[in-house]
Order: structure tokens, then C-alpha cells, then sequence
């Protein structure tokens, strides 16, 4: 899309609040836009389809948003492929918030719809956690897959939840790491909250990525296309609240790089939620700051592997996901990579959009022997390192 017909199907207002008084944030160019389908071939993977990142901030409740995001070039299918339960960090996360949410709801021989389930593992584990039936959404579910798919008590439906199913019994109703790929999140909202007219009592847990973590601890390869809203905590409890939820708890999660949400349909006469002032002054400072500190941080990482580069070193990055795919494509021209590592075995031999880095298992390093390594995410660097060390790899390992 050239920039006029950008600029014409650009939204003007914010998708949670419907204000017009938007900032421009940052300007991102040609990104893949999916980073978590994978390619046969190096070839392949280089002429992955791309779109722009347009973000703007809102300054009456602190969402950020794609504004020239075009679901149009988004189809989510079974080769989309992002499940992190291969970490043993990861899953011991989802095990514990599995566990928490039917110890605190007292989710025990009930039932649990999933919106966006992926491959189906968080909803086995809930399942398994209460003895629960679970029914989980998602076109991307691959039912010959082994795994969830054979957990007893579960149902898997290719498709995306709608009215359609709104027959469908739920006393707990979950949403991990979907509402920030949803251009309309009030609306996706209203919708949902519809279908929960006749059942008060049904809990609803979402998480989403953290705005913040972002915007303050500069966690920018998480901007990606796929993602077309970022929740900070003011706008996530505002669109619920707008949306006719009340509120039960909102925290964040994963050393601050999730933000969570459980709450319930609101009764009548039950009153919306607006971010306090001072919390919305500090994001609006944040926001303010960000794209100067994006782009020291680029030129910082392109410097450092132009050095490496030019020394000869054999550089990897661990985490083929959004972070990985994220960064290789940003510092592409910089850098001397071939290989990317992944713990999920789905990606191994696949090839990275944009850029056409192969993926490879951890195992592959033993051989391989890089002089650096270079890890995405850093809640998973000491399990990095105790996986290299047992496997006797003697490399610089470093968070980005």
C-alpha cells in the first residue's frame, strides 16, 4: 500500500475510547507480517508478505495502536506456530497460573471455553488442573498434532468464536495473547460480553502483552505487525469496563512483560473505569521519549553486530519467535547470522520471514560452536545458560 492509501485508511480514532486526540508514536517500515509462520526455503521466507507499523498513543486512556494496521493481510491458519511450552520457564508459568485460577474461581468439574487456544496446551493444563471440559477456538489448531488434542474432555473448533457458539456452556472463559492482534478490541469485546447476557457468574481471564514493558524497558522487538493494539494498564481496564465488565483484579505478569485481566459481566447500574490522571501524565511522558530511545537502541545493536561482523565471529540468536524475527529484520543489513535457535521443535529446519535465517535446535550449537549468542528474552537466559553448559557450548551469551 503506498503511503497516499495509507494515509486515507489510517484510523483517526482510538479503537478502545473512540478519542480523536492521537499522538503519533512511531514509524516502523516493511515489517513481515506474520512473525510466527515460518518458510520452507531461505527464498521463501525472503518475499514474505510486509506491511507498515504506524503507532499512535492516545492521550485520553493510554492505548497504542497500529493506525494503518490492514487485517486484510491477516489469516490465521494451522501454520501459525507460536507455542512457548517448550520452555520449561514458560511452562512452569502456565502451569502456576493454571493452577491459581481454579484454586481461586474454584474452576473444578466445570466448563472452559479458550479464544485463540493455539495448539491447545494452556487449556489442557486448566483442564487437567480441575478435572474441567474445555472447548477451544482457533484456526491455527492442528488436530493430528499430538499433545492437547488427546487430553480427555477437550473439543477444538477451527474456528473464530462468535455468537454463532454462544450456546456453548462456559463458567470460565479465557483469552491469552489474542486481544493484541484484534484491530477492534471494544467491539470484539461488546461481542463477547453479548453472549454472556445470561450467565453473570462466568469469569473472564485475558492477557496481553505490557505496553510498558515496551515503552519503559525499551522490550522493542515486541513491535510487530501481527500486533495491532498495545495494551497499557489504563486502556485494558477502560476497554473492559466500556464494555460492560466489572473488574475483578488487573495485575502484571512475567516479570512485567504481561498484563492480566480477570473480571465479570457488570451488573446494571455498575460504573466504567477511567485511568487515574497521573498514571495516563506518565505514559504520555513515556510515549514522548520512546521513538528517540527505539532508535538509540537500534543503532546500538547494528553497531555491535557490525563489529562482530567485521571481527569474523559467528553470531546466533536464540528465540524464533516475534523478539527474534523482530530483530533480525530490523538489523538486517548489520549483521552476519545464519542461524536461529528455538526450543520448539515445529520450527526446526524452517526459515525466518524477512530475512530467510534458518532455525535450529539447540543441539545444533554443539557442532556449530558460535563465538556469540544472542537471547531474546532475558527471563529465559539462566535456563539458556544451564542448557548450554550442560551441553558444554562455551559462548558469549547476552540479553538483548
Amino acid at each position: 500500500m503506498n503511503e497516499r492509501a495509507q494515509a486515507e485508511a489510517a484510523l483517526t480514532e482510538c479503537p478502545v475510547c473512540g478519542s480523536s486526540a492521537l499522538t503519533g508514536c512511531l514509524r516502523i517500515e516493511a515489517m513481515p507480517t506474520y512473525c510466527n509462520v515460518l518458510w520452507s526455503s531461505a527464498g521463501e521466507a525472503r518475499e514474505a508478505s510486509r506491511g507498515d507499523i504506524d503507532l499512535a498513543f492516545c492521550r485520553d486512556c493510554g492505548h497504542v495502536f497500529n493506525r494503518v494496521f490492514d487485517p486484510g493481510l491477516m489469516d490465521y491458519s494451522e501454520g501459525y506456530e507460536n507455542s512457548l511450552h517448550f520452555s520449561p520457564k514458560f511452562n512452569a508459568y502456565a502451569t502456576a497460573l493454571a493452577n491459581r485460577l481454579v484454586e481461586r474461581y474454584d474452576i473444578r468439574g466445570k466448563d472452559v471455553i479458550e479464544l485463540g487456544c493455539g495448539k491447545g496446551d494452556f487449556l489442557a493444563m486448566i483442564c487437567a488442573a480441575g478435572d474441567n471440559r474445555g472447548t477451544g477456538f482457533d484456526k491455527s489448531f492442528e488436530s493430528g498434532r499430538e499433545g492437547a488434542a488427546a487430553h480427555p474432555g477437550l473439543t477444538f473448533v477451527q474456528d473464530y468464536y462468535s455468537k454463532a457458539y454462544a450456546d456453548r456452556p462456559a463458567d470460565l472463559v479465557v483469552c491469552r495473547h489474542v486481544l493484541e492482534h484484534i484491530q477492534y478490541p471494544k467491539a470484539f469485546l461488546d461481542a463477547l460480553r453479548e453472549t454472556l447476557d445470561t450467565r453473570p457468574d462466568t469469569l473472564v481471564y485475558f492477557e496481553v502483552p505490557n505496553a510498558l514493558f515496551t515503552l519503559r524497558d525499551l522490550g522493542i522487538w515486541d513491535l510487530i505487525y501481527e500486533h495491532c493494539s498495545y495494551f497499557t494498564p489504563g486502556s485494558l481496564g477502560r476497554v473492559f469496563a466500556d464494555s460492560g465488565f466489572r473488574v475483578v483484579e488487573q495485575n502484571d505478569a512475567f516479570e512485567g512483560q504481561f498484563l492480566s485481566i480477570e473480571a465479570l459481566p457488570a451488573r446494571s447500574g455498575e460504573s466504567g473505569l477511567l485511568p487515574e490522571p497521573e498514571e495516563l501524565a506518565a505514559v504520555t511522558l513515556d510515549v514522548d521519549a520512546f521513538a528517540e530511545s527505539y532508535r538509540a537502541k537500534v543503532v546500538e545493536w547494528q553497531s555491535r553486530l557490525r563489529l562482530a561482523k567485521d571481527a569474523g565471529k559467528k553470531t546466533v540468536v536464540w528465540g524464533a519467535g516475534s523478539k527474534g524475527v523482530t530483530f533480525l529484520n530490523i538489523v538486517r543489513e548489520s549483521a552476519a547470522i545464519d542461524y536461529i535457535v528455538d526450543l520448539n521443535p515445529h520450527k526446526h529446519g524452517k526459515y525466518v520471514p524477512g530475512t530467510g535465517q534458518q532455525v535450529v535446535s539447540a543441539d545444533f550449537l554443539v557442532s556449530y560452536r558460535p563465538d556469540q549468542i544472542i537471547v531474546m528474552n532475558e527471563v529465559y537466559l539462566d535456563e539458556i545458560k544451564n542448557l548450554l553448559s550442560e551441553s558444554g557450548v562455551e559462548s558469549d551469551v547476552r540479553a538483548v
